[in-house]
């Protein structure tokens, strides 16, 4: 059972997207499961630029290219740290139209990736921030 601060937040959290019209709990798990999918393709990148800026060298593999998607958003802007602070509607669209389709490219089958987020379909506005 949990209790106390945890129980809390987890709390929160299930209001958060029961307000937002998700009440189902294998959905709220997808959607959360997505957030720490970016959250760790973040994490993954910041230590491999740490260790290239260590090692004074280009990043090997670099998970969130220096360039635009096809849409003109710089990738950087997929980036949990970047977007976790951005407005409700700017994340609900940095989401929809820039992250979902990134990871179905990732999912493609000569790539690494979620292969379910080809059949994704994203937050809706008022399911985001908060």
């Amino acid at each position: 059972m949990i209790t106390g601060p945890l129980r809390s937040q987890v709390d929160q959290v299930w209001d958060a997207f029961w307000s937002g019209g998700i009440s189902n709990p294998m959905e709220v798990i997808e959607q959360i499961t997505y957030l720490l999918f970016l959250r760790r393709l973040d994490d993954e990148q910041t230590l491999a630029e740490n260790k290239a800026a260590r090692l004074g060298r280009e990043v090997e593999r670099r998970i969130f290219p220096k360039v635009k998607d096809s849409r003109g958003r710089p990738y950087a802007d997929l980036r949990w740290s970047k977007f976790k602070n951005f407005e409700a509607r700017e994340m609900f669209t940095v989401m929809s139209e820039h992250v979902f389709p990134f990871l179905r490219e990732m999912g493609h089958p000569k790539a690494r990736g979620p292969r379910g987020a080809r059949h994704h379909r994203g937050l809706a506005p008022d399911r985001v921030g908060g």
